[in-house]
């Protein structure tokens, strides 16, 4: 009788091992997606800081104006023009006669300057591919205006941009390729396509 009841023992001991092994599986699993997800997440806002930042640049190379047409004091707009604001001085359109932009580390310093006229602090990588490398957008005439990433991921992010990022440009788009950072996309009037109040210099 008693090899039986030891026999009985060490089988129920092997099978209660095997369901905790498998119980501490399914949570191993689960929190591997949970870290994996947070750092995505991360890795989006990174994305949307480094090509607002590459994009404010290029705007500053091509003298673009920096806020969207239909601010208050811009040309279209029915509201009153902000106090100090020079609405005739403001442009939207890359003109003929701006510096060509043939490489993105020409904005660290600008070659046809005498000065040292820098437009980017530093020359942010692509934090969503391993290599860093941007997808550049180019005009009709081959200047650079923009830039995106090359990573063909699906976005966790569908919709609640920033405000100064067109939606057009970002949102419901299946791959952060589909992310485009372009120095002459303003959100157009009455476009939601982020939160209130929250712009991607303050997403770090």
């Amino acid at each position: 009788m008693t090899p039986r009841i030891l026999r009985s023992s060490s089988g129920f001991t092997y099978v209660a091992a095997m369901v905790l092994v498998a119980i501490m599986g399914i949570m191993l699993a689960q929190a591997g997606r949970y870290w994996q997800t947070r750092m995505q997440r991360e890795r989006e806002v990174e994305l949307l800081f480094r090509g607002t930042q590459i994009r404010d640049a290029m705007r500053r190379w091509y003298k673009l104006s920096s806020v969207a047409p239909g601010t208050p004091g811009t040309p279209g707009s029915a509201a009153a023009p902000v106090p100090g604001q020079n609405a005739a001085a403001l442009n939207f359109v890359i003109q003929p006669n701006s510096p060509r932009l043939n490489e993105l580390k020409d904005l660290l310093l600008d070659p046809s300057s005498l000065g040292k006229t820098r437009f980017l602090r530093k020359l942010y990588l692509d934090p969503m591919t391993e290599k860093g490398e941007w997808d550049l957008i180019r005009d009709a005439n081959q200047r650079i205006i923009g830039v995106k990433s090359k990573s063909e991921a699906e976005p966790i992010r569908q919709a609640n941009f920033p405000l100064d990022l067109d939606p057009a440009d970002f949102v419901e788009k299946k791959k952060y390729s589909e992310w485009q950072f372009v120095c002459n996309h303003w959100p157009k009037p009455g476009d939601a396509g982020g939160f209130k109040g929250i712009s991607t210099s303050r997403l770090r």
